[in-house]
C-alpha cells in the first residue's frame, strides 16, 4: 500500500466536485473563535542527516531510559529479546490491516489465533479474543459483557483495582444506566475486604491481582462470593509476568479474564501503544466483545484460519453488537505473541520468578531502614508499599535528584496515604541498583 499525497491539482478537482472553492469552508461548522489562525509550528523540510540530529537531540532528553527505574503502577520494564522487533519490522506485519479476506491473510490470522491461544492458556479461560486497545479499556467492556450476560445493571469493583483503568471504565459507561460501586481495601492486608453491597441485582465483582498495591487477592473466596448471588466475577491482571508464577485466574474460578499485555516485549513507550487481552468461558462467547480468529478447512481438508466470529456494530445489526469496539492491536498483538513463544513456557516461569525474588530482597532490605515499613501484610508479587518517615513525594525528589527513579507516591491516588510509595523490582533490575535504591532511603 502506498501513501502518496494528493497533488493541488487533485485537491482542487475534488473540491470543485463537491461546490467549494477552499479547503477551509470544509470547517464551516467550526465557530471562528475556536479557529487556529495562524500557521502551525512546523519546521521547513530538513535533509535526512538534519532530521537524525534532530531525533537525537530530543531522544537525549529523555534521561530517565538511562536511569535506574522501579516505577510500575500498570507499565513495567522488562527485558525484550530482540527478535521480537526485529519480526514486527517486516513489511507484510508492519503494514497490514483488518484480516477480512482470509484467501491473502493467512499469516496475520495466524498470529492472531496464537495470541488468542497463549492468552487462553495463561490465564486459564476457555476463550479469548483478538485483543483489545489496552488493559483499561478491556476493563470497561468487561462491565458491559458483565451487565448482558446476567442481565443486571450493578458491578462492585475494588479502589485497589487500577484508579485510571477506574476512571477510563466510569467515562466508558457514564452514559448508561450501569451503577458502579467501589469496594475499600483493608488498610491491614491490602487486599479487597468491604463486600456488603454484594447481593442479587451484582452483575459482577471486579479485582485486579497483584492488585495497584501489588498485593495478591484471594481469588478463589471472591469467586465463591460472587457465585453464591448470582455474580460473574472478573479479574483484571496490569502485569501479565505475574501469569508465569501465580495460579490463573481461571483456575480460581474467574469468569472474565481482561488486563495488559505491555510486559510481554512491548517497550512502555510513554504510555503507548499497548495491548488489550480479554478471556472468558466458552459459554459467554458471543457475548464476547471483539473479534475471534478461529480454525476452518477448506474443500480439500487443508486447514486455515478465518474471522469465525465478530461482534462489533459495523459488521452485524447494531441492537445486536456486542460492542464498538473498531480494531484490534495487531502489531502489538504480534510483538506480544513473538516475545512468548520465544520466552516459552519455562523462560516465562524464569522471568516471573527473577522479578518475584528481586522484589523479596529488595522490600526486606527497605523495611530494615529505620522508619520503613510495609503496610500491607498481603504478599505480593513484584510490587510493594513501603511507608517512610516522611512525605513520600519528598524522599522521591531527593532520589531523583540522584539519578534513581524510586517509585510512586501512593498519595497522587490515594489520600491518606502521603508517606507510601509504590516499588516495582523486575528482572531489568539488579543487586547493586536495589542496594542504591536502599542506600538513598535511608
Amino acid at each position: 500500500m502506498r501513501y502518496i499525497p494528493n497533488s493541488p491539482q487533485e485537491r482542487g478537482e475534488m473540491l470543485k466536485e463537491i461546490g467549494l472553492n477552499t479547503a477551509e469552508e470544509l470547517f464551516r461548522s467550526i465557530p471562528e473563535d475556536i479557529r487556529l489562525k495562524r500557521s502551525l509550528n512546523v519546521t521547513e523540510p530538513l535533509a535526512e542527516s538534519e532530521i537524525i540530529a534532530a531525533f537525537e537531540g530530543m531522544a537525549s532528553r529523555n534521561t530517565a531510559t538511562v536511569k535506574p527505574s522501579f516505577l510500575g503502577a500498570g507499565v513495567y520494564s522488562h527485558f525484550s529479546p530482540t527478535i521480537v522487533d526485529h519480526l514486527i519490522q517486516r513489511s507484510e506485519f508492519f503494514t497490514s490491516y483488518t484480516p477480512y479476506q482470509p484467501e491473502i491473510s493467512q499469516g496475520t490470522l495466524q498470529y492472531i489465533f496464537e495470541f488468542q491461544t497463549l492468552v487462553a492458556q495463561l490465564t486459564g479461560m476457555e476463550v479469548a479474543n483478538a485483543s483489545m486497545y489496552d488493559g483499561s479499556t478491556a476493563m470497561a467492556e468487561a462491565y458491559l459483557m458483565a451487565q448482558r450476560v446476567t442481565r443486571r445493571d450493578k458491578v462492585i469493583v475494588a479502589a485497589s483495582v487500577h484508579p485510571e483503568y477506574r476512571e477510563v471504565a466510569r467515562t466508558y459507561t457514564q452514559h448508561g444506566d450501569l451503577e458502579i460501586v467501589t469496594a475499600n481495601f483493608d488498610e491491614a492486608t491490602g487486599t479487597l475486604s468491604d463486600l456488603s453491597a454484594l447481593d442479587e441485582k451484582t452483575a459482577a465483582v471486579v479485582v485486579q491481582s497483584p492488585n495497584f498495591f501489588g498485593c495478591i487477592e484471594d481469588l478463589s473466596s471472591l469467586a465463591k462470593k460472587a457465585h453464591a448471588v448470582g455474580a460473574l466475577l472478573v479479574v483484571v491482571v496490569t502485569e501479565a509476568i505475574s501469569f508465569g508464577l501465580l495460579k490463573s485466574p481461571g483456575a480460581c474460578d474467574a469468569d472474565i479474564v481482561v488486563g495488559e499485555g505491555q510486559s510481554w516485549g512491548i517497550p512502555a513507550s510513554f504510555g503507548g501503544p499497548h495491548v488489550g487481552f480479554f478471556a472468558t468461558r466458552d459459554k459467554f462467547i458471543r457475548q464476547m466483545p471483539g473479534r475471534l480468529c478461529g480454525v476452518a478447512y477448506d474443500k480439500n481438508g487443508n486447514r486455515g484460519f478465518t474471522l469465525t466470529l465478530s461482534t462489533r456494530e459495523q459488521h452485524i445489526r447494531r441492537e445486536k453488537a456486542t460492542s464498538n469496539i473498531c480494531t484490534n492491536q495487531g502489531l502489538i498483538a504480534l510483538a506480544a505473541t513473538i516475545y512468548m513463544e520465544a520466552m516459552g513456557k519455562k523462560g516465562l516461569q524464569e522471568v516471573a520468578e527473577q522479578n518475584a525474588q528481586k522484589a523479596a530482597y529488595a522490600k526486606k532490605k527497605i523495611g530494615e531502614i529505620e522508619g520503613f515499613s510495609a503496610p500491607f501484610s498481603a504478599p505480593t508479587f513484584n510490587e510493594f508499599v513501603v511507608r517512610g518517615p516522611k512525605s513520600a513525594a519528598e524522599i522521591l525528589e531527593t532520589v531523583r535528584a540522584k539519578g534513581v527513579i524510586g517509585g510512586l507516591a501512593l498519595s497522587h491516588y490515594y489520600a491518606g496515604h502521603d508517606n507510601d510509595i509504590l516499588v516495582c523490582v523486575t528482572e531489568t533490575n539488579s543487586r547493586e541498583q536495589i542496594d542504591e535504591l536502599v542506600s538513598l532511603f535511608r
